[in-house]
């Protein structure tokens, strides 16, 4: 069925999720290396897994449990932990809390705790401030570098016997009938036909008797079980695509900032946040879903703009941006979760399970929490010497009975509201479920998946970046640090029938200039990709590159 005319439907132009590449069924290689638990992703969820799991394990021992030694392995694809994490950082300290109940709040690696803050609604010249909503007030909550979390993290893992392993991509489970046996990693050193090349490293097979899939956003590993395993939904998973900036400024900024309206477009969902993490370093950036309607429509760029207004502009034109990155975050929710995030020698943690609360701007003590509630369950497991999917279950049972359930069913629809009406009667309703925990309006609002969305045929206004507070897409991804080779082979799975149109649509939507059009034809520079997993959503398939490729974030 082609595209209709003036009209772009994304599902017809992406390729199949290649389930043969992904799910192995082969043994693994006689010189496999043996963990007894691996988690797969160096992020918040997976170390925070990693650190509840030595805990147990080593409080078990000295009890005299008889559990012995157990091999914890962390597995990340960056070159080095924190390279890869990006997220709006003002953080719910509860589950560092209790995941490290022998320190206070001055202990952790916070930046400052959140003194005030201020809610605006744009328009392209004005600013309007109006009262908080409930979701996005953070009294109580810190102001943190992601990337520094997750280092300070790393260390406290490191310290408790824990094998980090950084620049090994999992580009594949490894399997036996239902059960989920380890990864194997994805090979370096390919030249661009895809053969060996010069430093070439074949791959790594990595057995273990559980894995805990803590990949973040978009996880292909965990999407691709949930399609292998026939896991279903209420309703689909739906993404949004942020991108940030760091700021070096002159003059110091003084609250929390969260934006509505301009530059987003009125059928969008989105806003903007802005938070101080010192005196002078200023994080800012824009959150808006993929389910955008225009083929025009492009993050990057309403960043750009939004720069150019005047709340922004006179916190940045005498400053410096010194870091910028983007990436995706599932906003579906609670309708959106999995019906089992386990399986036989599997669990599921984090973003890749869909833990984000889209109205308050919060995931990352979900990822922790739910790591370590994997912890709790692989622990019990060891202990009774089965792995199974009978004995996982448990995980479930904890996420099911604990805060994130809870805070995701309150907010049920919020997000949804945004997709079957348009910005100030979606708020009306948003703010109506707010006050009633989700009882108004609480019945499930349909879905639909973001390649789904029909997307009108739109010319684009292209911003001309001065270089100096606005950026073209290949400026930004300089000062992303991304590392990645220009001879890397391909990591991305174009479909059929790449029309101009689409061929369009895919430029707007990659924030990193991976894509663009000449005259009638695609052109994909993969090298420029940041892993963001944008084109995951809607274009051509992302799928595990060698390890230390993409970004190298030090303060996101």
């Amino acid at each position: 069925m082609p595209d209709r005319a003036g009209k772009v439907l994304p599902s017809l132009h992406q390729a199949a999720l290649p389930l043969e590449r992904l799910i192995l069924t082969e043994p693994p290689d006689a010189e496999a290396v043996p963990m007894d638990v691996l988690f797969v992703g160096g992020g918040p969820a997976g170390l925070a897994g990693a650190i509840a799991l030595a805990r147990l394990v080593r409080a078990d021992n000295e009890a005299g449990g008889g559990l012995g030694d157990i091999q914890i392995g962390v597995l990340e694809k960056a070159g080095a932990l924190g390279e890869h994490c990006l997220s709006g950082a003002v953080v719910n300290p509860i589950a560092i809390r209790a995941l490290f109940p022998e320190l206070k709040d001055k202990d952790f690696p916070f930046r400052a705790p959140v003194n005030g803050e201020r809610v605006y609604l744009l328009t392209e010249r004005r600013t309007l401030r109006i009262p908080t909503p409930p979701t996005m007030q953070n009294h109580g909550y810190h102001i943190a570098s992601i990337c520094e979390i997750v280092r300070w993290l790393g260390e406290k893992a490191e310290a408790l016997g824990v094998n980090i392993f950084t620049g090994f991509p999992a580009a594949s489970l490894l399997t036996e009938g239902q059960r989920v046996t380890g990864v194997r990693t994805a090979p370096s050193g390919l030249a661009r036909t895809g053969e060996p090349g010069d430093g070439y490293t074949p791959p790594t097979d990595i057995t273990a008797q559980i894995t805990v899939l803590a990949e973040g956003t978009r996880g292909t590993l965990s999407h691709a079980y949930l399609e292998w395993q026939k896991i279903s939904s209420d309703n689909p998973q739906i993404f949004a695509l942020g991108v940030k900036e760091m700021w070096q400024t002159l003059k110091p900024l003084d609250a929390v900032v969260h934006t509505l309206g301009w530059p987003v477009p009125k059928d969008c969902f989105g806003g903007s946040f802005m938070y101080p993490l010192t005196r002078n370093l200023v994080a800012l950036g824009i959150v808006v879903g993929l389910d955008y309607t225009r083929t025009s429509d492009d993050v990057h760029e309403m960043l750009q703009r939004m720069k150019l207004h005047p709340l922004f502009r006179d916190l940045l034109e005498s400053g410096e941006m010194i870091e910028w990155g983007a990436k995706t975050i599932p906003e579906g929710g609670y309708y959106a979760l999995s019906k089992r995030r386990h399986g036989d020698g599997l669990m599921i943690v984090g973003d890749a399970a869909g833990f984000v609360e889209v109205a308050s701007l919060k995931g990352i003590h979900y990822a922790m929490q739910s790591g370590m509630f994997a912890a709790r369950a692989a622990f019990d497991a060891l202990k009774r010497k089965d792995t199974s999917a009978a004995t996982l279950k448990e995980y479930d049972a904890m996420v099911d009975g604990s805060f994130i359930a809870k805070d995701l069913h309150d907010r049920r629809n919020m997000r949804l509201a945004f997709q079957r009406s348009n910005f100030y009667v979606a708020g009306l309703k948003a703010g109506l479920m707010t006050l009633t925990r989700g009882a108004l309006l609480g019945g499930k609002i349909e879905s639909h998946r973001d390649v789904e969305v029909v997307r009108e045929v739109a010319a684009s206004q292209p911003l001309v970046p001065d270089g100096k507070l606005t950026f073209s897409k290949l400026d930004a991804v300089f000062k992303s640090g991304n590392a990645t080779r220009d001879d890397i082979p391909s990591h991305l799975i174009v479909g059929s029938d790449i029309t101009s149109e689409v061929a369009e649509l895919y430029t707007h939507m990659c924030p990193a200039g991976v894509y663009e059009r000449d005259g009638e034809r695609l052109v994909v520079s993969p090298a420029n990709c940041i892993d963001c997993k944008a084109t995951d959503v809607i274009g051509p398939r992302w799928t595990p590159r060698e390890g230390g490729s993409g970004p190298k974030y030090r303060q996101m």
